[in-house]
């Protein structure tokens, strides 16, 4: 079975605009460009896992969530991702599938249809929510601890509970790398 890298998009990957469906807006994170390639090159298959909510609270499209993760692909150089999972439903409506973050519902999709083990996987990104989903669905995750929308409390929390705390993507590139071995 395979491992992963699932990551989180916005603030992970590229700067959070809130309910972002322009792709001109697309601003890649610092290191990203560098460092996604690397973990791809070590053996990793890498995974996009992110909440869209937008879309659920009709202020996008999915057509515009799709059109600024190309722009994001084409600002990385490639579309490095063995598939992209995103969940549309806003707070508060039905995800019957349980894929909404922080619930595991996209991992366990992508292990599913992947042939992934969870366990040997992990889960990068910069919210409670992000660290949250990867704990249930049995990865490992990466904080990338950097300004974020969670409170101080949830920040607190998701220290406590990530596996890793990287200062930037850089960081955690880092600490992933030997993970491969």
């Amino acid at each position: 079975m395979k491992r992963a890298i699932f990551f989180d998009r916005d603030d992970t990957l590229i700067k959070n605009v809130p309910y972002l469906g322009d792709p001109a807006q697309v601003v890649l994170m610092p290191r990203v460009r560098e460092g996604l390639p690397r973990l791809a090159a070590a053996g990793f298959a890498l995974f996009l896992v992110s909440n869209q909510s937008g879309v659920g609270r009709g202020l996008i499209t999915r057509e515009q969530v799709a059109a600024v993760n190309e722009e994001m692909f084409r600002q990385l150089g490639g579309n490095f991702f063995a598939s992209v999972y995103m969940c549309y439903a806003a707070p508060g409506q039905p995800d019957a599938a349980g894929e909404r973050k922080p619930a595991p519902g996209l991992l366990f999709r992508a292990r599913d249809e992947h042939g992934l083990d969870l366990t040997g996987s992990v889960f990068v990104g910069d919210r409670l929510s992000d660290v949250q989903c990867g704990r249930a669905a049995g990865c490992r995750s990466v904080l990338l601890l950097h300004d974020t929308e969670d409170s101080a409390a949830d920040r607190q929390r998701a220290v406590g509970l990530a596996h890793f705390v990287a200062a930037d993507f850089a960081a955690a590139v880092e600490w992933l790398l030997p993970q491969c071995r």
